[in-house]
């Protein structure tokens, strides 16, 4: 019952929100239209927060979709953990990783790591959506003075760039993240008990070095290039494709979510799993790592796990992306 309350509870602040920014935009348009000299002076439309806007809208968004699927995002972490090392044995599911959770603490560890999840959409998300919105407007002027439409070419490398700037940017949020939602595997005496992401950067960098902070940057920032080809650049194609639909502007909007969605998922979750395993790797005894790096983790997991262990939890995974695109 405390589970679906939570989960009731984030959703409706995250629906709130959604509203009350909708309500401003909209209020914008009407003042907008009624008196244009009004609101080209007014402090919304001068320039510089013409080009913050982008950014302030996707850390934004970003954060509000955090907030709502957090659990949804741990159970995928555990899930990518799970059975490391072995080709067979059980297969673990979203439901009983749900189970443990809660039996090995309380409803509320689904959150945990939340305040991570947060600094990383404000950094991560703000900037990829920001540097795509930005790109997107510099084509559509080049390619309005040159007569001709942007293409699936031009989208698919704004989203590439995007998320690959935005991913070195974030990476250490995203490490942060991962190692709060692994640290209830270890065994006891092994757990660090991070107080909050602020706590965990600084206990990274002064146990591991402030390097330490960038582990697993090659795969995050593969991922996140896969990740925001499918969603950002399939999402736009989707869109101008229902464009001429007999949909509404809102069903055309979350059809093409669930489309950049799929994409996303597929492409991105091999690169996304393999981000979990590097990030949460500490050292042995003999003071190696069991990953060399990105190379070396596909390759093992290949071996010892089967290929199909990449795309585990492929449905939990969409889940957590859809309501992100």
């Amino acid at each position: 019952m405390s589970t679906s309350n939570s989960i009731k509870q984030a959703a409706e602040a995250a629906r709130n929100k959604t509203s009350e920014a909708m309500e401003t935009t909209k209020r914008l348009a009407e003042t907008a239209k009624a008196d244009p000299l009004a609101a080209k002076n007014d402090f919304l439309h001068t320039p510089f927060m013409r080009a913050a806007l982008p950014f302030v809208n996707g850390g934004a968004a970003g954060m509000v979709a955090t907030t709502v699927i957090q659990p949804i995002d741990m159970i995928k972490v555990r899930l990518q953990l799970a059975g490391e090392g072995v080709k067979t044995g059980p297969k673990p599911t979203p439901l009983t990783v749900t189970r443990e959770i809660i039996a090995a603490g309380k409803v509320m560890d689904l959150y945990t790591g939340l305040s991570a999840g947060l600094l990383r959409q404000a950094v991560y998300t703000t900037a990829r959506l920001g540097f795509f919105d930005t790109f997107m407007k510099n084509l559509q002027v080049r390619a309005k003075d040159k007569g001709t439409l942007i293409g699936f070419k031009e989208r698919a490398a704004a989203g590439l760039t995007a998320g690959g700037l935005a991913a070195m940017i974030g990476n250490p949020a995203d490490l942060a993240l991962i190692r709060m939602q692994s640290d209830g595997l270890k065994p006891l005496a092994e757990r660090k008990n991070y107080k909050s992401v602020i706590d965990a950067l600084s206990s990274i960098a002064k146990s591991e070095g402030v390097g330490a902070l960038w582990a697993g940057a090659s795969p995050t920032v593969v991922r996140a290039m896969a990740l925001n080809f499918g969603q950002l650049a399939f999402f736009s194609e989707a869109k101008q494709r229902f464009k001429d639909s007999s949909l509404s502007p809102r069903a055309q909007t979350l059809s093409a979510s669930a489309v950049a969605g799929f994409f996303a998922s597929f492409f991105s979750l091999p690169f996304d799993f393999v981000k979990t395993r590097l990030q949460k790797q500490s050292r042995k005894p003999d003071g190696t790592l069991p990953y060399k790096g990105m190379a070396d983790c596909f390759r093992k997991v290949a071996a010892e796990e089967g290929i199909l262990r990449f795309y585990r939890g492929f449905g939990t995974y969409y889940v957590r992306i859809a309501p992100h695109a």
